[in-house]
């Protein structure tokens, strides 16, 4: 009978050991399979990389962890009534006369807005000294190499103007995997002069568009306010002889872009030096050179500058403070309310003073409307 009983015991024991290792042993199983799931579908993921366009390269990036997603920008709530404010359009209007002087004497009610031939109601202008961001963008290949020390002695006579809330970066550009920040936006004037000594002619196909598009999304996306009231004053400054080589961007990608940013572009183009005869297939090398640096400053409401020595520079820079500090700031809510991503003309016009004659109001061309 005790053998019995030992057999016994000892099936039971043995049972019972396999039914708690079968239990314990099922959370096991099923993470396994998990993770056997989850491998393939990864490296699935990393076997078919997308090409990536060219990106601004810091020269000195910070010693920070980076972010992994983009963090927006702060929203300042109303505790009243919610009032949704995303639609108002902003307009930095210059005025001048038949001869392109600045004009500073237009009063509010002088203003007339029209959206896609459609008058708008003008419910704000400011005419008032106001902070303005801008970027020097600046062609650092061969084609620059003669022009490049006057070049740098203008950009410094821009910093030594700014106004103690005035902020700037300075770009160099060849090709599109030579675009570097030099210097990230600062109001230290100091250090803005010492960044454009640092500079230096490279070799490379010149890519302008990709440097534009790339600076025009810095400059239009630094601090910009929910507000309705946002008056800075965004600009970029391009140096070059406007002769693009090999950008990864086209051209109508990027005059979409420029119709969506809030930002004015000055160029000035050493443009005399390229080729001046017509191929067959189009315009010269000049022809074409001057037509894009001319359509940027024209679609934005800035200013093109062609000069034919690098003498002109310094009196260009003053030009170029005058010019944005000279403006009006105009506001209107408008009366087409659709939120379908459309292409909307804008034209502003002034009459014309009795004594002073002809009166130009010069901005942007237009906006793409938001899209729900």
């Amino acid at each position: 009978m005790k053998l019995g009983n030992i057999k016994i015991n000892f099936w039971v024991v043995f049972f019972g050991a396999i039914i708690m290792f079968a239990i314990s042993g099922l959370p096991f199983v099923s993470n396994a399979q998990d993770n056997s799931n989850s491998r393939p579908r990864q490296a699935a993921a990393k076997a078919t990389p997308t090409p990536t366009p060219p990106v601004i390269t810091p020269s000195n990036p910070p010693q920070t962890t980076p972010k992994t997603s983009p963090t927006p920008p702060p929203v300042e709530e109303d505790p009243g009534d919610l009032v949704i404010e995303s639609n108002i359009v902003s307009l930095n209007v210059r005025v001048v006369d038949r001869n392109g002087r600045p004009l500073g004497d237009v009063r509010p009610e002088e203003f007339k807005v029209f959206e896609d031939g459609v008058a708008q109601k003008v419910e704000t202008v400011i005419k008032e000294e106001v902070p303005v961001n801008y970027g020097m963008l600046i062609d650092n290949s061969g084609s620059l190499r003669s022009q490049l020390e006057k070049v740098i002695e203008a950009g410094k006579i821009l910093v030594d103007a700014n106004k103690p809330e005035d902020e700037a970066f300075i770009i160099r550009f060849v090709s599109s995997d030579k675009i570097e920040e030099k210097q990230d936006w600062t109001k230290d004037k100091t250090a803005l002069k010492e960044t454009l000594d640092e500079l230096y002619i490279e070799g490379g196909s010149t890519a302008i568009i990709d440097a534009v598009m790339l600076a025009a999304d810095k400059a239009a996306e630094y601090e910009k306010s929910a507000k309705r009231e946002d008056r800075k004053r965004r600009a970029l400054i391009l140096v070059t002889d406007g002769e693009d080589r090999a950008s990864y961007y086209k051209e109508e990608q990027l005059f979409a872009k420029l119709r969506e940013a809030d930002v004015q572009i000055y160029t000035i183009g050493f443009v005399n030096e390229l080729g001046t005869d017509k191929s067959l297939f189009g315009k010269s090398d000049k022809g074409k050179a001057t037509s894009l640096l001319e359509r940027m400053a024209k679609e934005t409401g800035g200013k093109s500058y062609f000069p034919n020595s690098v003498g002109e520079l310094a009196q260009i820079a003053r030009d170029i403070n005058n010019e944005l500090r000279m403006q009006y700031i105009l506001s209107y809510q408008p009366t087409n309310e659709k939120r379908d991503g459309s292409y909307r003309a804008i034209r502003v016009q002034i009459a014309d003073d009795a004594k002073r004659g002809k009166r130009i109001a010069l901005t942007r061309a237009g906006y793409t409307a938001a899209k729900n």
